[in-house]
């Protein structure tokens, strides 16, 4: 039996960037989960990531995915190029029944877990069972529709919903505004207690403990 996780679409379309997923989980030919998050956001909300295939595998390309952008302070397409380096003397990468979809202001890939990094053609991509008709019903709308980048991928995977039985229309969206300008590095406050914020003496306590 395998868990299936099913469609993801990601379209970049009049200044924004938007990945949407959806919400289903089958096991076999039973659904476990109506309402699963398959499409989230990592390094301090800079980079989208939406995963499809097994679950268990989809998680291990997400986790080490993660490390990666961690390592290399963000920088999309070089954390995906060394995670592909990773899979070709990992045993347990190496089979990894899995597509993730990684956007960025600057990037729009995806990534497999045969260590394959693909850039789209046309600003548009999907994976996942449903992948197909998402990616038919938003390059319609691209061309031929005024809809916003997060209207049309939205709409598309609930097009698939109807369509492919591994999608449902519980879909979770995300959106980049590429006419924002980025948080600086230095503006991003890590979870946690800000120093800055409390007394000078229970700064100086805290310096003395972690001396």
């Amino acid at each position: 039996m395998k868990i299936r996780g099913t469609t993801i679409l990601a379209v970049r379309h009049r200044g924004k960037v938007t990945v949407a997923g959806d919400g289903q989980v089958t096991l076999d030919t039973t659904v476990m989960k109506h309402g699963a998050r398959k499409v989230r956001r990592l390094y301090h909300n800079q980079v989208i990531v939406g995963f499809a295939g097994a679950t268990a595998d989809a998680f291990t390309l997400f986790d080490r995915f993660d490390q990666k952008l961690e390592q290399y302070k963000g920088n999309l397409l070089r954390a995906a190029v060394e995670l592909t380096k990773d899979w070709r003397t990992d045993r347990i990468l190496r089979h990894l029944e899995a597509l993730m979809i990684a956007v960025s202001r600057e990037s729009f890939l995806i990534i497999s877990g045969n260590g394959d990094v693909i850039e789209s053609d046309d600003n548009v991509m999907a994976i996942g069972s449903g992948g197909p008709y998402a990616l038919a019903a938003a390059r319609a709308m691209v061309r031929y529709s005024d809809l916003t980048a997060t209207e049309i991928a939205r709409e598309s995977v609930k097009i698939a919903s109807e369509i492919c039985i591994y999608t449902n229309d519980h879909i979770t969206v995300e959106e980049i505004d590429l006419e924002e300008e980025p948080a600086a590095e230095t503006d991003i406050k890590p979870a946690g207690t800000d120093f800055k914020s409390r007394p000078k003496k229970d700064q100086k306590k805290d310096d003395h403990v972690a001396g």
